[in-house]
């Protein structure tokens, strides 16, 4: 017969490893940040896969996990913008370091808390559906991360000279249509890979996590 302790691991020993988790994902993403794995420039913007730690986290350990590691990612996105390794990051750094801090990290914070809501919110109205829940909160966190940051890049800088630039090189005529043409393929191919990467690590996660429980 299996002891109290083995069926029911105690809140200390629960939250050492929810701990090692987090530092886990978190030392992924930066990882991820500082090789190839991480950012692929293309053109003005970085295609970034950071958002695959963050699903995860957020899923697995909770909104306040997600939102945690989101500002790691921001934080690492933020660091490029001061280096000098993107050429649209550089650009708006120079226009303004403070508000270029809220475009990388607060909006990145925001992703990774929204995406673990999300994920709840999947589990509460699909209950027992572990993929389906796994799969909307892995699309919705690369979904949302582009919706935060070019909604936060559209209202803090839109009217500088260098995204004026881009609005007339790009032949759009308002922040909408800007927003569509600058990232609509590259947001499309973050969502779907961010879907099946995220699902496909998150769903045997639960169940280890789940058993050890």
């Amino acid at each position: 017969m299996k002891n109290a302790n083995t069926q029911n691991p105690s809140p200390k020993r629960t939250n050492v490893r929810r701990l090692c988790e987090l530092a886990l994902l978190m030392a992924l993403i930066l990882v991820m940040a500082y090789t190839p794995l991480g950012y692929l420039v293309v053109g003005p913007l970085s295609l970034s896969f950071l958002t695959i730690p963050v699903a995860i986290g957020a899923m697995l350990l909770g909104p306040s996990a997600g939102a945690l590691l989101g500002v790691v990612f921001g934080l690492t996105s933020f660091f490029n913008m001061m280096q000098g390794k993107s050429v649209m990051g550089t650009a708006l750094f120079a226009v303004s370091p403070v508000r270029s801090f809220i475009l990388a990290v607060v909006a990145r914070l925001l992703c990774g808390l929204c995406a673990g809501l999300v994920y709840l919110a999947a589990k509460k109205l699909l209950k027992g559906k572990t993929k389906l829940c796994c799969a909307i909160g892995g699309i919705a966190t690369p979904l949302l991360n582009t919706l935060f940051y070019m909604s936060a890049l559209v209202l803090l800088f839109y009217n500088c000279e260098y995204v004026q630039n881009l609005v007339v090189s790009l032949g759009v005529t308002n922040p909408f249509s800007f927003v569509v043409v600058l990232v609509g393929f590259q947001g499309l191919l973050e969502a779907v890979v961010g879907c099946v990467i995220s699902t496909a690590v998150t769903v045997p996660l639960l169940k280890y996590v789940h058993k050890e429980g």
